[in-house]
């Protein structure tokens, strides 16, 4: 199966879970489960925007930085820039924060509510050049699934 046929398949399920859910946190662990059982993602989890930091959310994978300052590292930077961002090498992004240095590659998704980032959805791979344009369509429209059923 594509990644693309992999993300086609799975975006109505995740759709259908968090349709039915309320609850951001609750939404973001589902998720987080799906798009890491779909995917074998070496991290896979999300970030809460909590006053000036970024809070470790629900995730699956191994053991992850607690905080995040705004404009630190690939998720402090996706907040910032209010963008995706795709980073193919880790090493080479500009004050990476090596939470494991297994991590290769990252793509980081921020979640949007009223015009202003509430939260990050964060994946790495043990691979290099994991992520494109393709991962970055799929999981933006993941994100705005949740943000569409969560009561925030």
């Amino acid at each position: 199966m594509t990644k693309q046929e992999k993300y086609e398949e799975l975006l109505p399920e995740i759709q259908a879970v968090v349709s039915g859910e309320t609850d951001l946190i609750a939404n973001m662990a589902n998720v987080a489960a799906m798009l890491h059982e779909a995917f074998g993602f070496w991290w896979t989890g999300f970030y809460r925007v909590e006053d000036d930091v970024l809070v470790l959310g629900p995730f699956q994978g191994p053991l992850a930085c607690t905080r995040i300052k705004y404009g630190k590292g690939v998720c402090g930077t996706a907040w910032k820039e209010e963008q995706t961002v795709v980073v193919p090498n880790v090493h080479e992004f500009p004050g990476h924060i090596a939470c494991s240095s297994l991590s290769n590659s990252e793509i980081v998704v921020p979640m949007m509510k009223d015009g202003k980032v509430v939260a990050v959805l964060d994946i790495d791979s043990k691979e290099f050049s994991t992520f494109d344009e393709q991962d970055s369509h799929y999981l933006e429209e993941v994100c705005r699934s949740i943000i569409l059923s969560s009561a925030l």
